[in-house]
């Protein structure tokens, strides 16, 4: 009888047995690495997500000024809004479709490369946009390359990454991609929507020209055979006087315990669907808890409650608060560990969540109705609702809400999702799954960004944010069952740990 999910009770949340002292030969014979290169390449690498997120909140500026556009081919209708913003989701489950297979055939690194094509191709269409049908092609481009490059630089970073940082690198591709939103939204108060556009073709090509020098990921090497590349790029990466033959025979020797392709009969063993099962919910949760909408419709749903700071502001706002918390998630990860920071995170959310709710329910109308996203018609509860004057305080609920939510997000369950999930997807399928991981992350943000403005329209406002709260109370419980500690294993470690299949795994 297989063991279920839910893991025995424990004091803490060590996932492993201490790590045993190396022995006074290995203590010669090993020195210490060197992290600069590492961060090099990440940084480089991570460069794909600062652009990810500046197409995911484009549309956030853009769309208002759209609706109003004096080219009658350029201005959107409702209906073309909401296409506008939730088509780039539609890209991004087809580019972590794709990474499915690019990620074992071409690499981490060259996969991630491949990505600035789309991109660029997108951006220069949205530029140059003179219908809908450019706009819609550009969004969908620009979401490809996001999908692609979500499945494959988690990957590519936490298999260049020693231990002892791979909780702060692990976050930097969240850090970017909040960034990269943080940067547009800025942008948005200076340029013209066409040139905002032109601008996100900067990272793009940084990345490329970068990525160029870096090496691939060794463990992708040693699994395609190349041995002496791969020791070639592990010595890159540690320093010319780390001693790294100790590391390589580790990864040497996991990968020779595994096959090549993870073949139906190997997906049925516990120690392989575990950790892939554990990672789709976690991403069908992260997103279920409504990150994509609200960032999406940021401007927007400002502009539909009754608040004090002009809207713009107020995304700028909650973009720099944004970047902060993943800052705090960064230096925080390896300290305080995974489980303990998606508590909190999760915590954080529902109580956002549902102070937004119960404010657009019962707080302050608008003095006068919005046209922005054809959220005009949402009740903002019933009609004997106080009116919102410019100067009452109340009205900035919004507004700090907002700002918990997107702090709870970015300092858990936004960083910490995409690490767990390069950490714990075993080596032999973790190309395949982290793109199916991607694919069902955004199917869902598309249901939910195509459907957030038809529920808002048929029930409210405050109808979404309730539901949001509910889904962050659920990740509570499925953190406490079923998500393990990571916090300071080797990848190799914890890929062992789920092979012996030892019930400490889910303390």
């Amino acid at each position: 009888m297989q063991e279920p999910l839910l893991g025995a009770e424990g004091p803490d949340y060590d996932t492993f047995p201490e790590k045993s002292s190396p022995s006074p030969g290995d203590r010669t014979r090993v020195r210490a690495p060197q992290n600069k290169r590492v961060f090099l390449a990440t940084f480089a690498a991570v460069l794909g997500n600062f652009s990810f997120g500046y197409a995911l909140v484009y549309t956030s500026p853009v769309i208002p000024a759209l609706e109003h556009s004096l080219d009658p081919d350029l201005r959107l209708t409702k209906a073309q809004a909401s296409w506008f913003g939730s088509v780039f989701t539609l890209g991004a489950a087809a580019g972590g479709l794709s990474a499915m297979v690019l990620n074992d055939l071409l690499g981490r690194k060259l996969s991630i490369m491949f990505s600035a094509v789309p991109s660029a191709a997108g951006y220069a269409l949205m530029a140059g946009a003179h219908g809908f049908w450019m706009l819609l092609l550009g969004r969908t481009l620009t979401g490809f390359a996001g999908g692609l490059t979500a499945a494959c630089i988690p990957v590519y970073v936490s298999e260049i990454a020693l231990p002892g940082v791979r909780g702060a690198l692990g976050a930097t591709p969240q850090l970017m991609a909040v960034f990269g939103s943080l940067s547009l939204y800025a942008l948005g108060l200076l340029l013209p929507w066409r040139w905002l556009a032109v601008a996100g073709e900067g990272p793009v090509l940084i990345m490329i020209l970068l990525l160029s020098f870096m090496p691939n990921s060794p463990r992708f090497l040693l699994s395609r055979g190349r041995d002496t590349e791969a020791l070639r790029a592990l010595a890159w990466l540690r320093g010319a006087d780390a001693d790294i033959r100790w590391e390589f025979e580790q990864i040497q020797d996991n990968v020779r315990r595994q096959s090549t392709h993870m073949s139906w009969a190997e997906a049925r063993n516990p120690h392989m669907y575990r950790p892939i099962l554990i990672a789709l919910v976690m991403r069908f949760l992260q997103q279920l808890m409504g990150i994509t909408p609200i960032l999406v419709y940021l401007q927007p749903i400002f502009e539909s409650t009754a608040i004090l700071l002009p809207p713009k502001d107020d995304a700028a706002i909650v973009g720099a608060v944004r970047l902060f918390s993943v800052l705090i998630a960064a230096l925080t990860m390896d300290l305080a560990g995974r489980k303990v920071l998606l508590f909190v995170s999760a915590t954080i959310m529902f109580a956002a969540n549902l102070t937004v709710g119960l404010y657009v329910h019962f707080g302050p109308k608008p003095l006068t109705p919005n046209s922005t996203m054809g959220l005009e018609s949402i009740p903002l509860g019933g009609t004997e609702q106080p009116l919102a004057t410019p100067s009452s305080y109340l009205t900035l609920v919004p507004l700090v809400a907002t700002m918990l939510f997107i702090t709870g997000y970015a300092m858990g369950w936004g960083p910490i999702t995409w690490l767990l999930m390069s950490e714990i997807l075993p080596l032999q399928a973790r190309g395949v799954a982290s793109g199916l991981c991607v694919l069902v992350s955004w199917l869902t943000a598309f249901a939910l960004t195509k459907s957030f403005l038809l529920v808002v329209n048929a029930f409210g406002l405050h109808v979404p944010f309730f539901f949001f709260a509910a889904i962050c109370l659920a990740s509570l419980v499925f953190t406490g069952c079923c998500v393990p500690e990571t916090k300071g294993r080797s990848l190799e470690q914890i890929e062992s740990f789920f092979r012996t299949g030892r019930r400490s795994f889910l303390h």
